[in-house]
This record gives C-alpha cells, structure tokens and sequence, in this order.
C-alpha cells in the first residue's frame, strides 16, 4: 500500500546534532516499520531550509519530500497554521500531476491534519489523523485569537473530518471523545519503542556507584513536572537527578525554564544533587537510560510519553504520574510505580522506597524489559496500523463503487 504521511513540522531525518523530538522519532521509526512490512512509504515536511533536496531517501521504502510552504526557515509549530493552505495546495497539485498517489494519508499534529485533509478531499484519498498532543487551553495569536477557531475547535473539526482518528491511549481517547470527536471514529494505537536500539546490553554514561542515579527526561517545560521532581528530591538523600533534554547545552545557561529549575534546586538545597544535561543525540540516549538505576517521568497532562518506553526496553524501572498514557505504560507495581501528579511528596516517597529496594528495582526492571519487547514493538504497531490503513481505504473504495 502506498501511504503518505504528513508531518509539516517534524521531519523524520536526522537533524545537526543528532538530536530529535518524539514526533520525529515516532514518525521515523513507524515509516521504517510499515516499510519493512512492505508498505511503500513519503513522509511530507515542510522545506525549512532552502539548502535541502526536493526528496531523501531514508531508507528502502521511505522517501521524505520537502513542500515548499512559507518560508525556507524554521518556525515554531504554532505559529505555521498560516501556511497550511499552501501545504495542502502543494499535496493536491502533486498527488495529481505525478505517478505516485496515496492510497491512505496519515497525518502527524493537528497542523499537519489541515493540510492532509484539504488537498485529500479533492483527490479523494481517505486520511488518518495521530494529534501526539491535543492543546492544553487556546493558543494566543492566529490559532487562538477572537478572530478564528481556537486550537481546540481545529482539532474537534478535524476529529469529525478525517476518516479514522489514532489515539495512542485510553486517556487521549477519552479527551477527544470530550472535545467532540465521535467515538466511532476512533482506535488506540500505542507508540512503539526500537527494541534493536534501547537495550541493557551495552556502554553507559559514567557516573558515581556510589551515588544513585535518577534520570528524566523530556522538553524544558513547566508541564513536563521537572519542578516537581526537583522538589522531590529533597525526600531522596544521597541521590542525584539527571536531566536530559531541553536546548543543547551550549545554549542550557541562557534558557529562561533551566534558570527557574536552577532557582528551584536552590530554594530546595539540593542544587548540588541535580545536573541539567541538555539536548543529547538521539543515538546516545542508550548509554543515559543504562547509567540510571531508575526513570521518573512525572508531566502533568500528557497523551503519551516516549522516554518511560525507552527506558524500559533498556530494563530500567519507571516511576511516573498517573496521567496519560503512563497509566498503560507502567503496570504500577510491577514495572514501576505510579504516583498523584503534582505531588512532590508522594512522588519523593515513591522515589526514596524504589532507591533504596534493590531486590524490586531488578524485578521492576525484569518485567519492565518484557513489557516493552512484547506491548510495544513497532512491528506490532506497524501491523495494527497497517489495518487501519486497510479498513479506511477499503470503505472509501466501496463508497466510490457505489457512487458509481
């Protein structure tokens, strides 16, 4: 089958660096997937250098396209809204003009579901929609002002629009069958995790045997509860807190949310227990899960969080917030602990009994391996997804045949 997947702001290759979002990775390692399964594979993005080719192999199966829309630079992903007439202009014109048509477009954040469902509508392609994130509140400006729908009332039209929304856990379908999304559209897809990549065997980052480690990890925002985690610490004597992720580390001093976190290891005394890391390549993410004797993970509204799956399959326990996904994720007592968001001191007393219980860290961990091998390879997930993609075309095929 050939599938198109949009992903406007989140290109799929390899950045400078080597550092990559969840949406990047998630879309990378799902294309290489479907076409490891036999799927054809182009991913679209939006150019956002005027140095990049027209097209990029990455691999057997998957091409990635640059659309030229707006501007050759990078722009934040809530400020593209503007161009996704353009986006959608450049999908239609090149779906029809060229050999390679889409039997299904699956599209990645709301942005990019505009776009796919605008130029698919006048091809008559049926669309798949993931969010990764539904918003939190109105957005400012173009996507949130008086004068147009707000974010929310973007991502309820589409959920109606498209043929098949992909919720990547219960928590998100409940969200969305919220906000107005038929249920009937809907099915839970979770993410996948490489199984090849993330693993116990092998290097990790140097640290202090004699210090334990806790790891987290994920963008330097408020609600990611890196505050609360610092805050924690306070009921953690003798262990560290490693933070992974966030702007590269040349860039780490000037960030305003590494500053406050700063502030706040001050104010808690425990500044010297907690290291800020930055951005790391994607390729070494491995080596810090493998240094950890544990993950926390404590965001306070996410759908669905990547580290714990990444942790996991490197056999590392998580202890994380009973929000979102990390609810399916975590099987509370036995590949981790889950705890109350926004509660420092539970989720320093989590972290305090899990430090110093070796004998269940390596049952977590045991367990927490064979979860992410069995649940959540992208295999699995390519599968399931493959008859989404089946079920969705074969409908609009039959609505044809009967319109005819």
């Amino acid at each position: 089958m050939r599938i198109a997947m949009i992903s406007e702001h989140a290109s799929p290759l390899p950045t400078p660096g080597g550092t990559a979002g969840a949406q990047q990775r998630h879309v990378a390692a799902l294309s290489t997937a479907l076409a490891q399964t036999g799927h054809e594979v182009r991913v679209y993005v939006r150019r956002d250098n005027p140095d990049l080719p027209a097209m990029v192999s990455m691999g057997e199966g998957v091409q990635v396209v640059h659309v030229p829309a707006g501007p050759a630079r990078v722009i934040p992903a809530d400020l593209l809204l503007p161009h996704m007439g353009d986006f959608a202009q450049w999908l239609r014109t090149e779906w029809l003009d060229s050999d390679w048509l889409p039997e299904v477009a699956h599209a990645h954040y709301w942005t990019s579901g505009l776009a796919a469902v605008t130029a698919a509508r006048q091809v008559g392609i049926p669309v798949v929609q993931s969010f990764h994130e539904l918003a939190e509140h109105d957005l400012p400006g173009m996507a949130g002002s008086p004068k147009g729908p707000s974010r929310t009332g973007y991502e309820r039209a589409l959920g109606r629009a498209v043929d098949r929304v992909v919720a990547q856990s219960q928590d998100e379908l409940r969200d969305l069958v919220r906000i107005g999304v038929p249920r009937a559209r809907l099915t839970v897809v979770p993410a996948g995790v490489d199984s090849d990549h993330f693993t116990p065997e092998g290097p990790s980052v140097e640290r202090d045997p004699e210090r334990p480690r806790i790891l987290t990890v994920g963008r330097l925002v408020e609600s990611k509860g890196f505050g609360d985690v610092i805050q924690a610490m306070r009921f953690v004597p003798g262990a560290e807190c490693v933070v992974v992720g966030g702007p590269s580390p040349q860039q780490l001093a000037a960030d305003p949310q590494a500053k406050k976190l700063r502030a706040l290891a001050e104010q808690y005394k425990v500044a010297d227990r907690v290291r800020l890391i930055g951005a790391v390549p994607a390729g070494d993410m491995p080596r810090w899960y493998r240094s950890a004797d544990l993950l926390v993970a404590a965001p306070w509204n996410e759908q669905f969080e990547l580290a714990p799956l990444e942790a996991m399959a490197c056999g590392v326990p998580v202890i994380g917030t009973s929000i979102g996904g990390l609810n399916e994720t975590v099987v509370d007592g036995l590949t981790g602990d889950l705890v109350p968001a926004r509660d420092p001191r539970a989720l320093g007393s989590a972290l305090r009994r899990l430090v110093n219980d070796k004998v269940r860290r390596f049952a977590y961990a045991t367990a927490a391996l064979d979860r992410a091998r069995q649940a959540y390879s992208w295999k699995r997930v390519a599968s399931q997804l493959g008859s989404v993609y089946g079920a969705v075309a074969g409908r609009r095929t039959s609505e044809a045949e009967v319109v005819v």
